[in-house]
């Protein structure tokens, strides 16, 4: 088990929130996969190892990680939520015909917060940047 999902499970632990296996694993998933899944895709994924689980159990255990700040949920044109355990500031690349998402950093976007928090009086609290085009697998075939 990586440091990183040991880390969420204490932090959990710490909120008097129980440590299921089915959490420990949904957690373990979406910290492991790069893929931002869908609660649809994590259910299929540990179906096999759980076959007792709901999606509804899926979907309350993912409200709960993000309530807790430890997941965000990304909602886009496509109506089905994805989630991503990588709550740290970043930004998204999309794919516009299989619906890949990629994980991308450009440190300079935070000097448009700063401007436009100087130019406007706002206090930014957040900043959600999407790019859209074809992933390198989509344009090849």
């Amino acid at each position: 088990m990586t440091t990183r999902v040991q880390d969420a499970l204490e932090q959990l632990k710490m909120n008097g929130v129980r440590i299921t296996p089915q959490r420990h694993a949904i957690l373990s998933y979406l910290m492991e996969s790069m893929t931002h899944p869908t609660a649809d895709e994590i259910y299929r994924a540990l179906e096999p190892q759980f076959p007792s689980m709901s999606v509804a159990t899926v979907y309350n255990n993912l409200k709960m990680f993000i309530e807790a700040g430890m997941v965000r949920e990304l909602t886009y044109g496509d109506s089905s939520s994805r989630f991503d355990a990588n709550v740290s500031k970043h930004y998204h690349v999309i794919c516009e015909r299989c619906g890949k998402i990629e994980d991308f950093d450009y440190p300079s976007l935070t000097e448009v917060e700063n401007k436009a928090e100087e130019s406007t009086g706002f206090q930014v609290n957040g900043v959600r940047m999407e790019l859209y085009g074809l992933c390198q697998n989509c344009r090849v075939h």
